[in-house]
């Protein structure tokens, strides 16, 4: 489907990121933007914390109580008898993690119908990885592919290499209507040659073949692995606007909908329903986590949500 975000070019409702449209300001939204992730993000991750840090270090941290859930392996037998609590130990995670970033800007990610268009997100979706992971020496690089290009940069540390890295993605020109995207060849471009282990964010609408999945699953070998899965609300279910002409941004092809016929909501709404747990169970297939961003939602709200809740689980025991 085919659509614009509402508004001018930055507009965008109460928690949407900023439109970074033709004619906007790409320095002035990128500075909207960062702020936005400084005061949400900051509050929570003062101190150690977890962020998208994967796996467990060799340092041993804190003790704290034991959730459900937690890995039983790190049990602090010592503390729990002194106490008679049961408690796990911590451990802090290795310094100077490299995080690799697959953002998929293909034309399915031009359209909108809420507050943001989904390329929006998925920018966002990059700034706030990029906040979450580049402290401490960490190194970030990204594989942008638009189906007509395929676009790598490389892993640097720092903050001001993070912000050129994002405003050379802002930069990046959309894909021509008809032209496909290919994920599963900008994954395979990050197996070959190995790397050292660290956290793989691939962002995308995830739709079309699941071609991606073996390559997903070939880095998880190596590799902590998030999934930001950027959906909007007309992918879900129809509104009932009579008849609708939709284009596949990706194939070209053009389809009439009688929107009006329930049959055909119910349909749909079933058909996108099986579509997106289809993704979902590839993704658990391949061991990666997974965080929904929509268009018509707080996105940071449910980025914030996301990190405590690794926070409270730790995955690995990492705290940072």
């Amino acid at each position: 489907m085919t659509g614009a975000s509402p508004g001018g070019p930055s507009a965008g409702g109460a928690g949407a990121p900023p439109h970074f449209g033709p004619g906007s300001s790409s320095a002035v939204l990128l500075r909207r933007l960062e702020l936005t992730i400084r005061r949400r993000l900051d509050g929570l991750l003062q101190g150690d914390h977890l962020g998208l840090v994967p796996g467990s270090g060799s340092e041993a941290g804190d003790a704290r109580a034991y959730h459900p859930g937690d890995d039983v392996r790190r049990m602090d037998w010592p503390v729990t008898a002194r106490t008679q609590t049961p408690h796990v130990r911590e451990t802090v995670a290795d310094r100077e993690l490299e995080t690799w970033v697959v953002l998929d800007l293909s034309a399915s990610l031009d359209f909108g119908t809420a507050d943001s268009e989904k390329r929006d997100l998925a920018i966002a979706g990059l700034a706030a990885v990029g906040h979450l992971t580049v402290r401490g020496g960490n190194r970030l690089g990204a594989v942008v592919t638009t189906g007509e290009r395929v676009d790598r940069y490389p892993a640097v540390p720092g903050r001001l290499a993070a912000d050129r890295l994002l405003r050379a993605v802002v930069a990046t020109p959309r894909a021509a209507s008809g032209r496909r995207g290919d994920l599963a060849a900008a994954l395979d471009s990050l197996r070959r040659p190995p790397r050292r282990r660290g956290l793989v964010v691939v962002i995308s609408d995830f739709l079309g073949d699941l071609d991606w999945e073996r390559p997903l699953r070939g880095l998880s070998a190596r590799h902590e692995l998030l999934a930001i899965e950027v959906v909007d609300p007309r992918e879900l279910e129809l509104a009932d606007v009579g008849l609708l002409t939709v284009v596949d941004p990706e194939s070209g092809q053009t389809l009439e909908v009688p929107t009006g016929d329930a049959d055909v909501r119910r349909r749909f709404a079933e058909g996108a329903a099986a579509q997106r747990a289809e993704i979902a169970a590839a993704l658990r297939r391949a061991g990666a986590g997974h965080l929904r961003l929509q268009t018509d939602r707080d996105w940071m709200a449910d980025v914030v949500a996301y990190v405590a809740h690794r926070r409270r689980a730790g995955t690995g025991g990492a705290s940072r």
